[in-house]
Parts: C-alpha cells; sequence; structure tokens
C-alpha cells in the first residue's frame, strides 16, 4: 500500500498539474470502487466542478472542488492515478479534464475508494487519523511512546496513533534507529525516543524528495518509478548484507505483517 511519502508524492504532482482545471466528465468502468454517494450523484456533483486545491490526510488524496464538495481517493493495495490516462485493463474510473486529457483511476484488486462528500472533514477515517509526523514535536512524540505498552513497529503503523507510516517506512524508520521492532514504546529511553523521532522526520523527507518507493504497484502521476527503493536498508533484503555491519537482515511476522531487520545493528535489549 502507498504510504505518507509517495501518497505526498502524488499530490505534489497533483498540484502542478490538476489544479485550476474542469472535470468535464465521468466514465466508469467499475462501479464498485466508488463508496459513496450513487453513481449518479457521483458523476453529477463531479462534472463542471473545478478542482481547486489538492491536499493529503494520512494516506488519503483530497480534491477539494469550486462547488464546495470534495472527492477523496484512498488507493490502498493497488490504487494508482496515471495522467494523462490512457485507460489500461485495471482503468476502473476515467475523469475527463478540461485540458483535454484524462486522470485515469487505475485499481487491480478493487480495493480503492472514491467519495464525493459536503465536507471531506466528516469522513470517518479522517477523524480517527492520528497526527501527521511533520507535525510532532519532540516533546509530543515522547509523551506519545511513553503511555504505550505496544511493541514500537505495530505501534508506528497504526495510522490512529500517527498517520502515513506503514510497513516499509517503519521498518525503515527503526533501522534507522537503531530499534529492534519488537521493543515495546514505553520502554524506550529518551535517547532512543529521541532517536526515534529525528529518524521518522528524516527518512519520510528523504522518500518525498525520492517520489517515493516503486514497490509492487505504486508509480508516481506519470507512470514514471520512485526512486527511494534503491535507498532501503532492510525492507525487502532478507538474507542481504546490512549495510552497516554486514550481519544478514531477518525477516520475522509481527502484527501479521513481515518486519525486516538487522540482528545486530537492533539488538532487542
Amino acid at each position: 500500500m502507498p504510504e505518507l511519502p509517495e501518497v505526498e508524492t502524488i499530490k505534489r504532482d497533483l498540484e502542478q498539474i490538476v489544479v485550476g482545471k474542469k472535470i468535464t466528465g465521468i466514465s466508469v468502468y467499475n462501479p464498485k470502487v466508488i463508496r459513496e454517494p450513487s453513481l449518479s450523484k457521483f458523476k453529477q456533483g463531479l462534472t463542471g466542478a473545478r478542482i481547486n486545491r489538492v491536499l493529503r490526510r494520512g494516506k488519503v488524496l483530497i480534491m477539494e472542488l469550486s462547488n464546495a464538495k470534495s472527492l477523496t481517493i484512498h488507493l490502498k493495495m493497488t490504487g494508482q492515478l496515471i495522467y494523462p490516462g490512457l485507460k489500461q485493463k485495471d482503468t476502473r474510473v476515467t475523469f475527463h479534464l478540461s485540458s483535454g486529457k484524462d486522470l485515469d483511476f487505475n485499481d487491480q484488486r478493487l480495493f480503492g475508494d472514491l467519495r464525493l462528500l459536503d465536507d471531506w472533514r466528516d469522513l470517518k477515517f479522517i477523524q480517527g487519523l492520528g497526527p501527521e509526523p511533520k507535525d510532532l514535536t519532540l516533546t509530543q512524540f515522547q509523551d506519545m511512546l511513553s503511555r504505550k505498552k505496544t511493541k514500537i513497529k505495530p505501534l508506528l503503523m497504526d495510522q490512529q496513533f500517527i498517520s502515513g507510516i506503514g510497513n516499509l517506512y517503519a521498518a525503515e524508520i527503526l533501522f534507522s534507529a537503531k530499534i529492534n521492532p519488537q521493543r515495546k514504546a514505553c520502554e524506550l529511553s529518551p535517547r532512543e525516543k529521541e532517536a526515534l523521532f529525528n529518524s521518522m522526520r528524516d527518512i519520510l523527507a528523504e522518500a518525498v524528495s525520492c517520489g517515493g518507493s516503486s514497490v509492487d504497484d505504486y508509480v508516481r502521476l506519470s507512470g514514471g518509478k520512485g526512486d527511494y527503493k534503491k535507498y532501503h536498508k532492510v525492507y525487502g533484503r532478507e538474507d542481504k548484507p546490512c549495510p552497516v555491519c554486514k550481519s544478514l537482515i531477518e525477516r520475522t511476522a509481527l502484527g501479521g505483517r513481515g518486519t525486516y531487520f538487522c540482528p545486530k545493528c537492533q539488538k532487542k535489549v
């Protein structure tokens, strides 16, 4: 699933390309991805509206429209936005724009989520999101961790705790901070919490600057790949040497997800 850096990259690409353009029509090839309202109201509410602004909250994209409505897009596992659209076999919805080109929503597994809302802030999922990493101070982050007995890896992935971080970046952040993914959050020392905070901010910023990580189905708006994958230190590198100590990267299951770590650099205290 695209995480904060990937969705932020798409958001920035959209800002450059679609803001100010009108949606002149909608073609829906599979209505399953449209969660609300009805198909007819979805088309009616979008047609003729201008895209005024593009936002991101966690892993959700938001397009604020000139008619005071908002289009929310949650890519989930295999969702893609492509401009200019080419109508591929996985294209589920095409937004026809006043530029004369199309914006395609592709989704192989049909897990994606498109909604046309009067106010995106009323969406229950968005209301339940934790703070954005960039909005936290070190003191706030340390306090949040001190109250949690949860293991640190699944906690970082909990969208109600902090928004936008998934399996990939949780693994990379913990490696950078030299923290074992099975440590309990409340047991981290002040120095470890600070290292984790700094790693979180740095890793996410670096990944955004590289256009995200193209693993699985993620591509940028142009269809091109994000470049951060080549900087992964542990994620997807099972049995490969750690870039720091040369120990072999291990993979284990934690919270139902595959977890990559270095057994030497990230010793469990």
